[in-house]
């Protein structure tokens, strides 16, 4: 059976007047307060172009509201020198035994490359802002991730953290300059901090005009299948689908993802960072448009079963 996604329309438009928030409302993650509202973390910037991860709540039977940012940022750009000191950018959330672990990318700029990306973890405390677990990143480079890792998306299953993330796999000098080049890998944790990584590419290149993959959203059937939400990059983002027995060797299928540019209008020229979420028996998704996140958000609901 086909599947297609219907769009609801823009949820945000990606201006916010706020300090640490002029522009962009990018790479929504999804927690649920209740069975019609849930809160959305999302990566903005300020003047400067440095990326804060805020939260706001929407309410699915009040879309016309849009999506109500809080004031405050849950998580600021680290300090100088650290891997983070350039921005923050939202990723994936964990509610276990009554916490909240907020997986993050942080960024820093290059000097040979434009950027240097790792992924971070903070976690909620009582005012429901997040504190880092250490100021060095999770996921540093190592001989299986040599140039960047970014982007983890984390399952809990029986005491077993999984995690999907974007790895570096190396950069190629062109006449418009540096050009990255990275696919979805796997690791695994018993506590969510320290993490084993054996090199096993999960998602990896389709043609050669591919070069780069958006943060992966993994769901988890009663059935015990496994499926993936991500956005591969050619000359444009583009979100694409695969799905899995195990969790390890996935299989593409872009063809299934059921989502495509509109024919013009704010998602026109790409789509990207696709978040899939089940509240009030239907099954929905939150992603970007043009500009990485510079038009805002839109929301969609699945219109066929999988």
């Amino acid at each position: 059976m086909a599947v297609r996604w219907t769009k609801l329309g823009q949820v945000c438009t990606g201006g916010w007047n706020l300090s640490w928030a002029s522009t962009h409302a990018a790479a929504p993650i999804v927690e649920r307060i209740s069975d019609r509202a849930v809160h959305v973390y999302f990566t903005a910037r300020d003047e400067a172009g440095r990326s804060h991860i805020g939260a706001g709540e929407l309410n699915l039977d009040r879309l016309s509201e849009g999506l109500r940012a809080f004031p405050d940022p849950v998580l600021r750009p680290g300090h100088p020198g650290a891997f983070d000191e350039s921005g923050v950018t939202t990723s994936s959330i964990v509610v276990r035994e009554g916490k909240r672990f907020l997986y993050y990318t942080g960024w820093t700029q290059g000097m040979t490359v434009p950027f240097y990306f790792y992924a971070g973890l903070a976690v909620a405390q009582g005012d429901g802002s997040f504190v880092r677990v250490s100021r060095a990143p999770i996921l540093e480079r190592s001989e299986v991730d040599p140039f960047l890792t970014a982007s983890p998306w984390v399952l809990v299953e029986d005491g077993l953290w999984r995690m999907w993330y974007v790895s570096g796999v190396r950069w190629d000098t062109t006449p418009r300059g540096p050009k990255h080049l990275y696919n979805i890998k796997y690791a695994e944790s018993r506590n969510g901090v320290d993490w084993t990584r054996l090199g096993r590419v999960c998602v990896d290149f389709a043609t050669p005009g591919e070069h780069a993959f958006g943060r992966p959203c993994v769901v988890k059937e009663p059935d015990g299948r496994y499926r993936m939400w991500y956005s591969y990059r050619g000359e444009g983002y583009r979100i694409g689908y695969a799905d899995s027995a195990d969790g390890i060797t996935w299989e593409r299928k872009d063809d299934q993802a059921g989502i495509d540019p509109s024919p013009s209008g704010w998602d026109a020229e790409m789509i990207e960072y696709p978040v899939v979420f089940d509240a009030a028996g239907r099954r929905y998704m939150l992603y970007n448009g043009n500009g990485y996140g510079r038009s805002g958000m839109g929301l969609a609901v699945l219109d066929t079963p999988q």
